[in-house]
């Protein structure tokens, strides 16, 4: 036991070292809040989240607006863009004032009048204001000089155009997208209003209900600890096809989950994800590339975990929020997503986020704000954020989460041992040790979620027995729905695997009995029965 808690404590040194957050205050002050003043649902969605974030009553505001998902381009301007802009200076949440640029590269000097002082970096968008903007022939603007011609077009998600509001009295053109100077940055701190961002998310949803529930859940999730699974799903697309960029974003991302000490996996099938996959304790997910939400997302159930942030490449993925089966956004959110990002028009493929990026900042202590807009290339564009803007999932270092878990006596600290094991992996700690290190938490005999990991870690050392053993106890531990499914596939492999044909079939008959609506029953009355002829066979 000694030699366990050494062990231990010196792994949450090198984790306070390894995750020491840039410290960049993110609070209720540093946000102004909007609302459509026309429902009365809007107003509600905008005080529970203005009281779940302390923002100042101040900084909140009514505008009245269509009721409407998408609006034209004159009520943009004249009711949201400018009577915001208008407000926050007048109420001297921040100030305008000309800024002088040198000349530098053959470009002239210039002095531009634009925000120099702020007190607010976010804005949330609540319930009922609109979310995109419709394509307009009234604006005159030169957009021949965008060589590409399908760039040549107006429509945009209202948060991206709202995004650079900062810089509202700059001649901006509206056609095409505007060049985000924040892409890939690195340095948090950058994403500044005086420096001509403004960092836009939406409380929004099927439902003024699920809107309402996203800062619950992203503040349980910074209080208990961001925890789970998490799922990636690729094409397997060679790098001469079109769309590579983005099988890379995700399989990058899947990889730097794996680097944050998430259990991952990855299906690099051409085909979205099959209804028969059981998501359990769903943290993160991103693939592509379907139009609706489809396989295990039509379940009426699923496992989102508090904090998790699911996302689905699609062009057209937040077309509407007001639909649980339509798109992508609404369907995710509905089945329990605390974040996502959608596109609202046709974004191609260049300007949708980069989910690399993105998961890097998340993982690197940013606010989902901070995290969304440096993982996009243009602003005045297609991509709508929803989510608490600023929900930190790492606000806390391992060792003080941990901590707090132990003190309290919470049930979660289950994971933080899991994600232990998971960083010991990546840094090449062998599994014997690991096994040993499990075995000796008092935690893991009452903990599914541990004994199925050390299950595995068996499975490594080639202990095919031990294993089995482990993922059969796994079941007596109250899993979760998902987790006895996939706990009762896999040990139908590996009883097969060891000859073990009657345990097996005992094993699917639980399965059936357990699990009747799970969409891969008929495959596995299927097998069941080809197993009991065959036994049967052997005992003539």
């Amino acid at each position: 036991m000694i030699e366990f808690m050494s062990f231990f404590w010196t792994w949450l040194g090198l984790l306070l070292l390894l995750f020491a957050p840039v410290m960049v205050h993110a609070g209720g002050d540093e946000v102004v809040v909007i609302y459509n003043s026309r429902m009365p649902e809007s107003k509600a969605v905008a005080e529970h989240y203005a009281a779940a974030r302390q923002v100042p009553a101040k900084q909140i505001f009514g505008f009245a607006l269509t009721t409407n998902e998408v609006m034209t381009r004159a009520d943009f301007t004249d009711f949201l863009q400018q009577p915001l802009a208008e407000k926050l200076e007048a109420t001297k949440l921040w100030k305008f004032g000309k800024v002088t640029f040198p000349a530098t590269n053959g470009q002239p000097a210039r002095v531009e009048n634009r925000v120099v002082k702020s007190k607010i970096r976010y804005a949330v968008l609540c319930y009922g204001v609109p979310l995109k903007i419709e394509p307009s022939s009234k604006l005159e603007e030169m957009a021949e000089k965008i060589t590409r011609a399908e760039f040549r077009r107006n429509e945009a998600a209202v948060d991206s155009e709202l995004a650079w509001l900062p810089i509202l009295k700059l001649d901006v053109m509206l056609t095409g997208p505007l060049p985000n100077p924040f892409y890939l940055t690195t340095n948090r701190a950058s994403l500044n209003v005086t420096n001509g961002i403004l960092l836009v998310a939406r409380l929004d949803g099927p439902t003024p209900e699920i809107a309402s529930a996203l800062v619950d859940k992203a503040l349980e999730a910074e209080s208990n600890g961001f925890w789970g699974r998490a799922y990636f799903d690729a094409r397997g697309l060679e790098n001469t096809n079109s769309y590579f960029q983005g099988d890379q974003w995700i399989l990058t991302g899947a990889e730097i989950c794996r680097q944050l000490g998430f259990d991952c996996e990855t299906d690099t099938n051409g085909d979205t994800l099959p209804a028969s996959l059981p998501m359990s304790h769903i943290a993160i997910y991103a693939g592509w590339y379907a139009n609706d939400a489809c396989g295990p997302f039509l379940q009426s159930k699923m496992e989102f975990m508090p904090g998790a942030f699911a996302y689905h490449l699609h062009s057209y993925s937040a077309d509407t929020l007001r639909s649980t089966t339509r798109n992508w956004c609404g369907p995710l959110l509905a089945k329990g997503a605390t974040c996502t990002m959608g596109c609202v028009y046709e974004p191609f493929l260049q300007f949708t986020p980069n989910i690399a990026s993105f998961l890097q900042s998340i993982g690197n202590g940013w606010t989902f704000g901070e995290a969304a807009w440096a993982s996009q290339v243009a602003l005045s564009w297609q991509t709508t954020v929803i989510g608490d803007p600023l929900y930190q999932p790492f606000k806390k270092s391992p060792p003080e989460l941990h901590a707090e878990l132990a003190r309290n006596h919470n049930p979660l600290i289950e994971w933080s041992f899991n994600r232990l094991v998971n960083l010991d992996l990546v840094r090449g700690l062998r599994a014997t040790e690991l096994t040993k290190f499990l075995e000796g938490v008092p935690t893991t005999t009452q903990s599914a979620v541990l004994t199925e990991k050390l299950a595995n870690l068996y499975e490594s050392l080639g202990k095919p027995s031990s294993a089995i053993d482990a993922w059969q106890q796994a079941l007596t531990l109250n899993p979760s729905p998902q987790q006895r499914i996939r706990l009762r596939r896999v040990l139908a492999e590996k009883l097969l695997a060891q000859n073990r044909e009657a345990d097996a079939a005992e094993n699917w008959r639980q399965l059936i009995a357990e699990a009747l609506d799970y969409a891969d029953i008929p495959h596995v009355r299927d097998q069941l029965k080809e197993l009991e002829q065959k036994l049967a066979a052997e005992k003539h």
